[in-house]
């Protein structure tokens, strides 16, 4: 169990933000404590920003403490950059996310993120409630980070400490050329290059061998092929235009002689 707490929000659009952080790396359980608005999980701009992620928001729960928030989790992580005198150890994120999830399944943690508000962080008293302070290594001279997206950086690294999702392709594999085809479309470049007068069939020398030795390493998809073979036609197509053109100019200058 992963739980999201999100302390006294002032921004409707940061809650909807941080739902859809949540939902898109397939954690679902949020709690806001004491948030400042209480309607904020049906506000337009919370809806809004949440952009497909409304379940998140429709289950979500709002509790008065942070003690009420924690209900039921055995390792809670603060999210804060203000040092204190004493308190939790500070942890990288991936550091320790990693420690957490070798743990057996049988003494696994029920896990809390507790994020701060938006201009105040998170208090003393709720830093000593959590078991370590997680902090972000951002650049040394400005490590401001929005709400929500601290809230994106951490659900990631937690993610892929739990083993990630694997990514899925969006098009299909390509279709390599056979042998074949690369040979047919050898032979229809060569009638091109010797019709632009590129290749002299008197003397081709080893053009043609390179060319397939280029295409070999290419590794030619069966649409490329296609390609090449229109680039083959226009190139057949333009000289039979230019001698036809030529031969019309000659033969109207014999005449006119």
């Amino acid at each position: 169990m992963t739980r999201f707490v999100l302390i006294q929000t002032s921004h409707p659009g940061n809650v909807g933000s941080a739902a859809r952080a949540m939902k898109v790396m397939g954690f679902s359980e949020l709690v806001l404590v004491a948030p400042r608005f209480a309607d904020v999980l049906c506000q337009e701009e919370t809806v809004a920003m949440a952009s497909g992620a409304a379940d998140i928001l429709a289950r979500a729960r709002i509790v008065a403490t942070l003690e009420e928030a924690l209900d039921g989790c055995t390792f809670a992580c603060a999210t804060a950059m203000t040092p204190r005198d004493f308190g939790p150890p500070v942890r990288e994120p991936r550091a320790l996310f990693a420690e957490l999830a070798a743990a057996p399944a049988e003494s696994a943690h029920k896990l809390a993120l507790v994020f701060g508000s938006e201009r105040y962080g998170m208090s003393n008293e709720d830093v000593y409630r959590c078991h370590a302070v997680l902090s972000i290594p951002t650049h040394p001279d400005y490590g401001s980070l929005n709400l929500a997206q601290a809230v994106q950086l951490l659900a990631y690294d937690w993610r892929q400490a739990l083993g990630g999702f694997s990514v899925q392709a969006r098009t299909a594999d390509p279709r390599l050329a056979d042998a074949v085809a690369v040979q047919g479309l050898l032979s229809h470049l060569e009638e091109a290059l010797v019709a632009v007068e590129y290749l002299d069939p008197a003397a081709p020398k080893k053009l043609i061998p390179r060319l397939n030795q280029l295409f070999n390493r290419a590794q030619l998809t069966v649409e490329e092929v296609h390609i090449w073979r229109g680039i083959a036609r226009a190139m057949l197509k333009q000289s039979a235009a230019l001698g036809a053109t030529a031969a019309t100019g000659k033969t109207g200058s014999d005449d006119a002689a």
